[in-house]
């Protein structure tokens, strides 16, 4: 037996990074360079000229001539002015670089700006690949399609910098000089940005995200997000009768639905539900891990028509070997407490098929849904006669043999999964000798969704099976304190903050005996929907995370399905590829 792996993380519901750097406060890199051509990797740096700026304020500038290492064309000369001799003596790329990189800080959060950002950032980041620098990946405003959304064609005949600088009517006017053009690009910044300012764009975050102006909706219902806690926790956005519109989550209530109130959210149908919105209901957590599982139970519950993900976990499809003399596999939506191995759960009724059917490649169960009785006897089916089932309707197979073949599928669905492996790459390198490689290819679809379904269970099976776990983590950006929860038969019971200087004994005992009552149940997933158990499951195989209490061992079967990942990753990639 062996501790479960991670798995892949399932999709969940995206979200925005939380706003909060206002305009004033962030600092703002502009950069403009010269090269010796327009192509990144085949041309050269010959200056670099940069601006930084802080709340409308210069806080340096830094200029460079670059020794290109080649010669400059005469058409470059000409456009720049800049000429051999100039860069003969001025420093490499080499000894530039870091001097700027160092000016700009952009590892410290300082956002880079230019005007049509590719050109200088792919310079920018050619340079970085030649030095064996690693790029840092800045938040980068490009002024130049800013300036399209912001400037009509009616006001300027085109978005060039130039034309942009006369529009602003800046004493700085770009000359194809580095420092001269980073100068007036930032006074172009500044011009767009106070044009901004009505829109509702308050903050850094916004800026980097701005694609079209708010709506007036937007801008007239922005009073609901005042007055949330700066808390992690769940909201819900209602209309006039109260009904939830949208469920979401953040680890800041007020900054994460101020967000929806602003030129930040651009997504269509959420400003189309703006427009419907009448009240926000904040639900404070004392966790992440709580506020996710909480927005997963509301959605649930409540199935919000602006929520696309999470909505129905009901619908989840089990493969069920049936309790009966002669068992079958059997599609269902429902788990019982009837005693019987359930496979999954799936996530569309066509991956249990595909699953279903690695079972029937490897085990000879009957197919037929009809109840077979002692003395039953009839016509044997064409299954039976391609020799797919061992025919027990016909008398031909008893109880005693037939139950081999459930037992084997029973062992693969719970524990060894191999005979199916064995039985199903067999199969596929006999068809692919075949040159059969589209059926080959169905076969791989069924071993991988066989796999994948296998491995689900058993974890999910792994951590219900535990009646009472307790783990801890420190808490990010809180030296001292941990975040601890209760989790019970999967399903997330309680969680709580623990302060520093906390009796982490009353603590836990306080936590347990205040934590939520789960009863025993069937199946994988008893207590649970099977996303709330893998949330679960992911904190749990977090970084950091500290088992505190246990009433049972947390085990996987060590011949898993989990050991087959590879089979199941290279069908999902292959998919993808020609998806």
């Amino acid at each position: 037996m062996h501790p479960p792996r991670p798995s892949a993380a399932p999709a969940v519901q995206a979200t925005l990074d939380d706003l909060g750097t206002p305009l004033a406060e962030g600092t703002f890199v502009v950069v403009d360079l010269e090269t010796t051509g327009g192509r990144a990797g085949g041309s050269a740096i010959t200056e670099i000229g940069a601006v930084k700026l802080r709340g409308g304020e210069v806080l340096g500038e830094f200029s460079s001539l670059v020794n290109p290492g080649s010669p400059i064309p005469a058409h470059i000369t000409l456009l720049t002015g800049i000429t051999q001799a100039m860069v003969a003596t001025a420093p490499p790329i080499g000894a530039v670089l870091p001097a700027f990189l160092e000016f700009a800080n952009l590892e410290g959060g300082a956002v880079l700006v230019a005007h049509n950002t590719p050109f200088d950032v792919s310079f920018l980041k050619a340079a970085c690949a030649e030095q064996d620098r690693p790029w840092p990946r800045p938040r980068v405003v490009d002024t130049l399609p800013l300036a399209r959304r912001l400037v009509t064609r009616e006001e300027v005949r085109d978005h060039k910098l130039g034309t942009l600088a006369r529009f602003f009517a800046l004493a700085d006017r770009p000359s194809h000089r580095a420092l001269d053009d980073a100068r007036a690009a930032a006074g172009v910044l500044h011009g767009l940005l106070e044009r901004l300012g009505p829109m509702g764009v308050d903050s850094v975050e916004e800026l980097c995200a701005f694609r079209t102006a708010p709506t007036r909706a937007q801008r007239s219902k922005r009073h609901l997000g005042e007055g949330l806690p700066d808390a992690p926790g769940v909201y819900v956005f209602s209309d006039a009768r109260g009904e939830a519109l949208y469920v979401g989550k953040s680890t800041s209530l007020r900054k994460r639905v101020r967000s929806y109130f602003t030129a930040a959210e651009t997504r269509g149908r959420v400003r189309e539900m703006i427009g419907l919105v009448e009240g926000v209901t904040p639900i404070p957590c004392a966790t992440g891990l709580e506020a996710e599982v909480r927005e997963m139970r509301l959605i649930a519950e409540r199935k919000p028509p602006y929520n696309r993900r999470s909505r129905n976990p009901e619908r989840a499809s089990w493969i069920k070997l049936t309790p009966e003399a002669f068992p079958r596999l059997s599609k269902v939506r429902t788990v019982r407490d009837d005693g019987a191995p359930y496979l999954g759960p799936f996530t569309s009724a066509r991956e249990a098929e595909l699953a279903r059917e690695a079972l029937l490649d490897a085990f000879p169960l009957r197919q037929c849904t009809r109840r077979i009785g002692r003395g039953d006897a009839g016509p044997a089916c064409v299954l039976a006669q391609m020799g797919r089932c061992g025919a027990p309707c016909t008398g031909a197979e008893g109880p005693e043999e037939y139950a081999v073949h459930a037992d084997a599928a029973r062992e693969a669905m719970t524990g060894d999964p191999d005979a199916v492996v064995e039985a199903l790459r067999g199969a596929i390198a006999g068809l692919s000798a075949d040159l059969r490689y589209e059926e080959a290819a169905v076969r791989r679809d069924r071993l991988a969704a066989f796999l994948r379904g296998a491995a689900r269970s058993q974890r999910l099976s792994a951590l219900t099976g535990i009646g009472e776990l307790v783990a801890a983590r420190p808490l990010a950006g809180a030296p001292g304190s941990w975040e601890v929860h209760a989790v019970r038969r999967g399903r997330l019971a309680a969680a709580a903050v623990m302060e520093p200087g906390a009796d982490p004994h009353a603590f836990v005992a306080a936590l347990r005996a205040t934590a939520e009552t789960v009863p025993p149940g069937p199946g994988p997933a008893p207590a649970a929907a099977p996303q709330e158990t893998e949330c679960v499951l992911r904190w749990l195989e977090g970084p950091g995370v500290r088992l505190v209490e246990l009433d049972a061992p947390w085990t996987c079967p060590a011949r898993g399905a989990e050991r087959h990942r590879d089979l199941t990753d290279w069908a999902r990639e292959t998919t993808a590829e020609h998806s």
